[in-house]
């Protein structure tokens, strides 16, 4: 016997189903492509962007491990070893914050700093080829007031 109610659609719908499918896919091509472009200007991954980007933001130029977890799509695992990379290159710097030196901020550099703005310069324009060429500036405000109800 079954659980779904009779005379209900199916869920998801296959409305849903398809733009599910359409979504991660578009984002799948766009991230690949994107990182293809970074490969080409001789630039680190997208991921050393992404916590560039929040440092630079913070106030201070600093945030605990956490927070940067919290405001990037890496898992926590992923994120110390990218940060120990990062700090290899100088492009951030742990500081201790409590007595006992366990907690720690990371902190970027002017280094990572002038990398985040050279990646900007790649960034940029392949947003703009990679979405911004295919819609027109009413769609790319549409999708972003749909995907804004998404989060």
């Amino acid at each position: 016997m079954s659980d779904v109610p009779k005379n209900t659609a199916p869920r998801p719908t296959p409305a849903v189903t398809q733009a599910w499918v359409g979504l991660m896919r578009a984002q799948r091509r766009v991230l690949w492509a994107i990182e293809v472009d970074f490969k080409r200007a001789d630039l680190p991954p997208l991921g050393w962007y992404d916590v560039l980007w929040e440092l630079v933001q913070a106030e201070g130029g600093k945030l605990r491990p956490f927070e940067i977890e919290s405001r990037t799509l890496l898992a926590q695992y992923n994120l110390s070893r990218l940060i120990d990379r990062l700090e290899r290159e100088g492009l951030v710097r742990r500081e201790a914050f409590d007595a006992d030196g366990r907690g720690h901020w990371v902190v970027v550099t002017d280094e990572g700093r002038a990398m985040r703005a050279r990646m900007w310069q790649i960034y940029s324009g392949s947003i703009e080829a990679h979405v911004g060429a295919k819609l027109s500036a009413d769609e790319a405000l549409q999708l972003a007031s749909l995907l804004t109800k998404l989060r």
